[in-house]
């Protein structure tokens, strides 16, 4: 099959929905029609579909996640970061976790009104939200939706804490909230950094921020007292890992207050896809770095199980590990950090007095 690659796109395939009962395979007859269809393929522009969801609330139970709640305003990402472990959800949808990934974004036009209807259920206990937990909350679209600057002006009404993950200067636009919100300690925010290489950069997550601007966000965050880590995440061996000192050094200067990082999952349809990617991109070297994630994962590109998925096993993950520790204390990030608070939460609009009527009931 030849590539489908793009200018400004991340991946070079598009697999089918692997929930569909057919599955088409594209076939070449000896008469390149296969490469004449793909070179007459359209520009690929990017498709916003609205999604009628009726809670916007996302629960897991997982034991190696640090938060049991998350919202995201968007399903699919601009950005389109080859290695993104969302990508495989997009199939829940209906559509392929490759190039649909990144150019059918469904949004949640009313997140905000759903997710106060949520918040003010009776019984509802606080703990802190994770904002960015699957696709990007400040990707190239919020810059005319605004929906994540919405959900924050509820969550800041409420007095909720909020975790924020995104490798996006588009950050600093809701600067002035965030600095609200840091100083009754309701909120923390990560950026992640990837590579300090523009080239690699551009061509592993074509459309987020360049590396000097996510560093420039980083302190200028930080300077607004926003408490703000970085993640080196995903480390893929030897694509981006070599930086992985570098990284948190130049983190560290910038500001950063803690750090964290994550080796390269590969679930579902990503497998294939980044194989593909690497063909394409890194031809002289996909084969080693094929073989090295097999070192980390007993064999194979993925393993999904609990406290493995994110630093893997064997002798080159150990090594990474304790690379990251002794950098991480070098530079003062491996600090623990302070909880956010949980004990300002309210609900705007009820009052000691009616809360006692309620109570006076039993």
């Amino acid at each position: 099959m030849p590539s489908l690659r793009h200018a400004g796109r991340g991946a070079v395939t598009n697999p089918g929905v692997r929930f569909d009962s057919k599955v088409r395979s594209d076939f070449d007859d000896g008469w390149a029609t296969l490469t004449q269809e793909v070179g007459d393929l359209p520009r690929l522009d990017t498709t916003l579909i609205r999604d009628s969801t009726k809670s916007v609330i996302s629960w897991n139970t997982s034991p190696d996640i640090g938060f049991d709640r998350a919202v995201n305003p968007y399903r699919g990402c601009e950005h389109g970061c080859i290695y993104c472990y969302a990508r495989p959800t997009h199939a829940y949808l209906g559509y392929s976790p490759g190039l649909d990934f990144e150019t059918k974004l469904v949004f949640k036009p009313e997140v905000a009104d759903l997710l106060e209807k949520e918040l003010r259920k009776p019984g509802y206990v606080p703990q802190t939200m994770a904002l960015g937990s699957n696709t990007d909350p400040y990707q190239p679209v919020e810059r005319t939706l605004r929906l994540t600057r919405s959900v924050l002006e509820v969550l800041d009404r409420f007095n909720h804490p909020v975790g924020i993950v995104t490798k996006s200067a588009g950050v600093l636009r809701d600067l002035d909230i965030l600095a609200a919100m840091a100083r009754r300690n309701l909120v923390r925010v990560h950026v992640s950094i990837t590579t300090l290489d523009n080239r690699l950069a551009r061509v592993m997550e074509p459309r987020a921020a360049t590396p000097s601007r996510r560093l420039q966000a980083i302190e200028q965050l930080t300077r607004a007292g926003v408490p703000t880590g970085m993640l080196a995440a995903p480390m893929i061996p030897a694509l981006n890992d070599a930086e992985m000192e570098k990284i948190v050094e130049v983190a560290a200067r910038a500001g950063a207050t803690h750090a964290g990082y994550v080796l390269l999952r590969l679930p579902l349809e990503l497998r294939q896809m980044f194989e593909a990617w690497l063909q394409e991109h890194f031809p002289d070297r996909a084969r080693h770095v094929l073989n090295l994630i097999r070192e980390t994962r007993a064999g194979r590109l993925n393993d999904s199980r609990f406290h493995h998925r994110f630093a893997g096993q064997g002798v080159y993950a150990d090594l990474l590990s304790r690379r990251f520790a002794r950098v991480a204390r070098q530079f003062g990030l491996d600090e623990h950090r302070r909880e956010l608070s949980r004990d300002l939460f309210a609900v705007p609009g009820e009052t000691p007095a009616r809360t006692e009527r309620q109570l006076s009931l039993f």
